[in-house]
């Protein structure tokens, strides 16, 4: 059993951040860009001019939008699994599900469900945080700029990430 070679152990990039140990540095990459963000939105809509103070703001809200902002970037990975899992169904073209996996820029296709599927997890990211993190702000428009915000900064912008960066 030494000089065993696993060569056929190659994952999609997208699909190693929710792989321990790995997903230990997703979670810690998460929260650090979710924290980010929420500080650099208290200040840039001048939230403390409608009443709220940074340290308590942040407190009540960046475990939400980090747990909240994981299970869409999660909800984005089960869309590509999907797809993955449709290819054994429908049998799809495998240039296409192996461009989905690692490298979208091969294949049209596969760059359009990449984007799309980004695009449902930052639809996800923002109604999570409009309706579940950010609902005691009675103002709509600082709730949904809070919202937006976060969701364009913080999709899983990684999915874009051709895998064969790391596997040349």
């Amino acid at each position: 059993m030494r000089n065993v070679k696993f060569y056929n152990i190659i994952f999609p990039l997208w699909m190693l951040m929710f792989l321990p140990p790995l997903i230990i540095i997703t979670l810690i990459g998460n929260y650090a860009i979710d924290s980010l963000v929420i500080l650099a939105c208290f200040y840039a809509f001048k939230l403390k001019e409608s009443g709220f103070n940074l340290k308590s703001f942040y407190k009540q809200n960046i475990l939400k939008v980090w747990g909240f902002g994981f299970l869409a970037d999660f909800i984005g990975a089960l869309i590509i699994f999907g797809v993955n899992m449709l290819d054994g169904v429908f049998r799809l073209n495998w240039n296409f599900v192996n461009s989905i996996n690692f490298n979208p820029y091969e294949s049209i296709l596969a760059l359009l469900v990449i984007i799309v599927t980004i695009g449902i997890s930052g639809f996800f990211i923002y109604f999570f945080n409009y309706r579940y993190v950010f609902n005691k702000i009675e103002d709509r428009r600082i709730r949904h700029k809070l919202a937006l915000t976060l969701a364009i900064v913080t999709m899983p912008w990684t999915f874009l990430v051709p895998s064969k960066v790391l596997y040349n």
